[in-house]
């Protein structure tokens, strides 16, 4: 059994960053205050602003949580192992930073289903949605998408515990469930073997979720006005343009821990490492800020009350 009292991992990604290390640090600082103020500012404005207690935005409301929530387990860890000369991470630590990272994943596709199903009743049933999606109802669902991912990797973190550990090297630039396993003494089957099961109950049911709602929408779509067609399309972009997003990141992340990658350049391996927990939390709160006329328009109305003040 893992023994995470005494256990410290080495994460050698670290080790080619060089002189470097200070621009490094400067961006991934600057980026992390970005990601944390603009998603506070999201969930600030859906909170004040009574207009937006909507289901669509407090499902909005949970994926920005999430992305703090992941982000602050990512980034103050790089922070210092940027500037720090041994690049070392304590069990505790790295356990912690796992199942939280993975619980950030989960989420995020349960979070991003959740609004999927959302913008389906919304456009395929409009007389009904609001006696659908009660206020009651709405808790709930943003309650199990929390609870789900919890679930399911909570069984695989805790094979992961039971493994005893022959190294402690990890060549990435966090800690990453995978990475552990690779460490073990022992036979590791059945942790890989529900490794994908949890692959397809984090992964694969969601985008099941989705495709369901968005065949739907395109059906009903199809069979619409212009007008209808262009009001469905301005409500559902912005959730596709931040699925497609974390689609493709949770893609590097994939090709990262199942795959020999030491045939591409150092460089790419670390931003396709963190991309998939920085990119996402960053550009989320922009494109809806961006795109959604309602959030928008309030957070303007907010920042120009304030310097009137």
């Amino acid at each position: 059994m893992m023994n995470s009292s005494d256990t410290t991992f080495i994460l050698v990604a670290y080790s080619e960053i060089g002189d470097m290390k200070y621009l490094y640090f400067t961006i991934l600082l600057l980026l992390y205050i970005f990601t944390i103020s603009a998603n506070l500012i999201l969930i600030v404005v859906i909170y004040v602003e009574r207009s937006l207690h909507e289901p669509m935005y407090f499902f909005l409301c949970s994926l920005s949580v999430n992305a703090i929530f992941g982000s602050t387990a990512l980034c103050p860890c790089l922070l210092t192992n940027i500037l720090s000369d041994r690049h070392e991470i304590s069990g505790i630590s790295c356990l912690v930073q796992v199942f939280v990272l993975y619980i950030y994943g989960q989420c995020e596709f349960s979070s991003l289903a959740l609004m999927g199903y959302d913008r389906y009743l919304s456009i395929c049933y409009p007389l009904q949605y609001n006696m659908i999606m009660t206020p009651a109802k709405v808790i709930m669902l943003i309650i199990l998408s929390w609870l789900y991912p919890i679930c399911t990797f909570g069984i695989h973190f805790i094979l992961t515990l039971q493994l005893p550990l022959c190294g402690r090297i990890i060549e990435k630039v966090y800690c990453a469930n995978y990475s552990i396993t690779k460490l073990s003494c022992i036979d590791t089957s059945i942790n890989n073997m529900y490794g994908l099961i949890n692959l397809v109950l984090s992964t694969v049911l969601p985008v099941i979720l989705i495709m369901y709602s968005y065949s739907r929408i395109l059906k009903i779509c199809l069979r619409s006005s212009k007008k209808s067609q262009a009001k469905a399309l301005n409500t559902c972009t912005p959730h596709l343009v931040i699925l497609i997003n974390f689609f493709i990141s949770a893609f590097f992340e994939i090709v990262q821990n199942r795959f020999d990658m030491s045939h591409v350049p150092h460089e790419v391996r670390i931003f396709l490492s963190v991309y998939f927990l920085i990119i996402p939390p960053l550009i989320n709160p922009i494109i809806y800020g961006i795109r959604t006329k309602n959030i928008s328009t309030r957070v303007k109305k907010c920042f120009l009350q304030k310097n009137n003040s």
